[in-house]
């Protein structure tokens, strides 16, 4: 999917969102600037979150209220191979909504189970590529970036 503007960014990520449930984590891959806080701005507005979504990277997580809760991590500040619980975590409360992990690149390959990799490259100033692959829910990281 290429997209042209931010507009058409946001509205394939509120698109998007529309389809995730409960238990799902998606992984956002991209340079910096690509439009990862960006499309979980979309996600959020799009699962009914009406509150600011900003990029969480000196808290490393965000969690919004919402039905069902979003969580929402930066890791870009971590060293590689963290775990959840090296931010404080209990990778089990996560099932309970859904979750929009940037720089999962961080993470230790079995420390949450992926759903959705979505990978954003800047073509232009405000062109974008968008690529998803799903993975069934037992899927962890390390297996998805095989």
């Amino acid at each position: 999917m290429i997209t042209y503007s931010e507009d058409e960014t946001l509205n394939w990520a509120m698109e998007f969102g529309r389809t995730l449930k409960p238990g799902d984590k998606v992984f956002l891959y991209g340079n910096l600037g690509a439009g990862k806080t960006l499309i979980c701005r979309g996600i959020c507005a799009a699962l009914g979150f009406t509150g600011g979504v900003c990029s969480p990277t000196y808290t490393l997580l965000h969690e919004y209220p919402n039905n069902p809760p979003l969580f929402h991590f930066d890791l870009y500040r971590l060293e590689e191979n963290s775990t959840v619980e090296d931010i404080g975590v209990d990778a089990d409360y996560l099932d309970k909504g859904i979750c929009l992990v940037e720089w999962p690149e961080r993470l230790d390959k079995n420390a949450i189970k992926v759903t959705h990799r979505v990978t954003l490259e800047i073509l232009d100033v405000s062109k974008r590529e968008i690529k998803v692959e799903t993975y069934p829910s037992d899927v962890s990281a390390k297996e998805s970036s095989s």
